[in-house]
């Protein structure tokens, strides 16, 4: 894959050899010499993943990237720390200040690269989704990586394979300081947890007495229930060929042994931060697109997806020769409700319609507000005279008990007219349906409303 990298650092030599190596990967890279340029870059141009060194005259990398972070516009671009630090207390202000990773100059290619690429694959996604809604705002980007992004990576639950009781205690003592840590030995059992066990990362250790680290990767990868889990792999030094494989099949990151605790925290953090992130967004999504085809007051869907549906439904029913029927139904004096009782008492009424509605109609069929006080249901393998039955059925239940309006309103009794249509003619479409249907509503009205009518066309 290809990225806009943004590469900061003062000294021009560190600058070309990152460049050289990040181009040589067709990464496109963009540089700059400090950190108020940097901000300026990623501000005015964005950028997919800084690498961005720690010394730096002036301005910090610490500071650079808590100022990346704090801003809605740049805080989710990965960052990934560059430095000749080695000490504890380095890692954790890189972590405070929000960093996603960390190179230990000098930098080894593999590392640069899979860095780069686990983060720019993130970027791509997270992008995905925050284009999906219109605003910032909309998403609640600036609540869910706002003041609380250090702890988001914290009290985690994590998901240990590790078959050798020493080192698995010594990852264990340093993970259980932040995190909930559950280890299990065999990978059998682990696999068959991981879908129920609530995790948000999985640590394998690729160095199994009795079992193949990466065939258990390769399996929860497969599953769709733990796709988006994110997983990183213990590896023993000079693995670089299983290590790449494991990359290769979806792995976000990897530790070499001797395991540093603190390189160990940091990287877990970062990746159940990073799960969590997109965990919100993709539900933040999911709850957008239903908000798209749903009637946020009777939570029946709306007309668009009415018209999108009933076309789908209308062309299956035509292909196979099964018959399909619509009902428009219409809330009596419905205006007189709301000019006697208020808006609040019409709102109730609409609601409970919808209810009504929806308790009475199969699960296959289609219940929607058309606008107003006018619904429609769309019923597939239903013929005119079933239909009539069915809308008989629901005028009857709206009519049977009053309408609870509110504490000041009381009870309103509500009656309904129902227009009832299907496919019948060779040349019929989902538009002339309705129109049939619309039609014998205005009959059910004219003629003293409270009753069904059908399209005797």
């Amino acid at each position: 894959m290809t990225a806009r990298v943004l590469v900061v650092d003062d000294v021009d030599a560190n600058v070309k050899l990152l460049e050289a190596r990040l181009s040589a990967e067709y990464f496109e890279v963009r540089t700059a010499n400090s950190g108020p340029d940097a901000l300026q870059i990623c501000t005015r141009e964005g950028t997919d993943v800084i690498l961005l060194d720690v010394m730096m005259p002036g301005m910090d990398g610490f500071e650079v990237c808590r100022k990346l972070k704090s801003e809605p516009r740049t805080q989710h671009i990965p960052v990934i720390m560059v430095t000749a630090l080695d000490q504890p207390g380095d890692l954790l202000r890189g972590l405070e200040a929000g960093a996603d990773d960390f190179l230990t100059k000098p930098v080894d290619d593999l590392a640069l690269v899979t860095r780069v690429k686990n983060l720019a694959r993130l970027k791509l996604l997270t992008d995905e989704m925050l284009m999906r809604a219109s605003t910032e705002e909309q998403m609640g980007v600036a609540t869910a990586m706002g003041p609380g992004l250090e702890q988001a990576g914290r009290d985690g639950r994590i998901l240990l394979v590790e078959d050798r009781e020493r080192a698995a205690d010594r990852l264990v003592k340093a993970l259980e300081t932040e995190q909930h840590v559950t280890c299990e030995p065999d990978p059998a059992r682990a696999l068959l947890s991981v879908p129920d066990g609530n995790y948000d990362l999985l640590i394998v250790s690729l160095n199994l007495v009795n079992a193949d680290g990466l065939r258990l990767c390769s399996q929860v990868r497969s599953l769709d229930r733990t796709r988006h889990l994110p997983i990183m792999i213990v590896v023993e030094p000079g693995e670089e060929a299983r290590l790449l494989r494991g990359l290769d099949m979806g792995v976000n990151d990897y530790i070499v042994r001797p395991v540093d605790g603190n390189e160990l925290l940091a990287r877990a953090r970062t990746q159940i931060k990073r799960k969590r992130y997109t965990d919100y967004l993709r539900t933040r999504l999911e709850q957008t697109v239903e908000m798209a085809v749903l009637d946020p007051l009777t939570a029946l869907h709306n007309r668009r997806y009415m018209s999108s549906h009933l076309k789908t439904l209308f062309e299956e029913s035509a292909h196979r020769g099964k018959p399909l029927s619509v009902l428009v139904l219409d809330i009596d004096h419905f205006k007189a409700i709301n000019d006697t009782h208020g808006h609040d008492a019409g709102d109730a009424v609409l609601r409970e319609f919808g209810v009504r509605l929806k308790r009475n109609i199969r699960g296959i069929d289609l219940a929607c507000r058309l606008g107003g006080e006018e619904f429609v249901v769309v019923m597939p393998d239903t013929d005119l005279d079933k239909a009539y039955l069915v809308g008989e059925r629901l005028r009857q239940c709206i009519a049977a008990a009053p309408f609870f309006a509110g504490e000041r309103h009381g009870a309103l009794e509500v009656t309904a007219s129902v227009g009832v249509a299907s496919l019948e003619f060779p040349d019929d479409t989902p538009e002339l349906i309705l129109k049939r249907a619309d039609q014998a509503l205005y009959c059910a009205k004219r003629d003293g409303r409270n009753r069904v009518v059908a399209d005797a066309a």
